[in-house]
């Protein structure tokens, strides 16, 4: 068995014991910084049976993978030299982390926005970021809207759906993961639109 097996398994159990919130957060930081767990395959089941606490269990998971995120950045930004060798051995090649290094200079922002909601791994492109030295600011907008909409989107999914849910990601996956994104954006943008008007 694999040591991402072992956590994950690990990881189960702790999510369906009373700690369930720390077990959730504790995946989500994982998943985000060092060992990429299918969080999904976790967090769907357990918002099923766990509707009463659904979008908090939603909001602790987007907290910790913004917190495992800004340690991806400060790995990028001030310890890539010390963390090197672990990095190109097990998250990304030198010529992976080149190519997002590019994308972060051509497309920065929507590079690790689009990350952030694909089921694409996060971790090279925090690397990435911090490594380009690109704006903390933007960077850490990009990873909180993508996730929002990631694990919210999850959420709403649960909330009207229920128990079909996984059939539904299954078979309609790509589509899915774009009609929740523009859902939850369309719906944020309105809520600032209505703030600021």
């Amino acid at each position: 068995m694999s040591l991402s097996d072992k956590l994950t398994k690990r990881i189960k159990r702790l999510v369906n014991s009373k700690h369930m919130l720390s077990g959730v957060g504790v995946a989500s930081f994982l998943e985000s910084t060092v060992v990429p767990i299918p969080l999904e395959t976790v967090l769907i089941p357990l918002m099923q049976s766990r509707r009463d606490k659904l979008w908090l269990i939603a909001a602790v998971t987007t907290l910790a993978c913004i917190l495992g995120a800004l340690l991806g950045y400060a790995v990028g930004y001030f310890l890539f030299d010390v963390f090197e060798k672990y990095i190109v051995e097990y998250v990304a090649s030198t010529e992976q982390i080149d190519q997002f290094q590019d994308a972060m200079k051509t497309e920065g922002f929507w590079f690790v926005f689009s990350t952030g909601v694909t089921p694409v791994p996060l971790q090279v492109a925090m690397i990435a970021a911090g490594l380009s030295k690109y704006s903390l600011a933007l960077y850490l907008l990009a990873v909180s809207s993508s996730r929002i909409i990631r694990y919210f989107g999850l959420a709403i999914l649960v909330y009207y759906f229920g128990d079909k849910t996984e059939k539904v990601i299954k078979r309609y996956k790509w589509q899915v993961i774009i009609g929740v994104s523009l859902t939850v954006g369309a719906f944020v943008a309105y809520r600032v639109w209505q703030f600021f008007a």
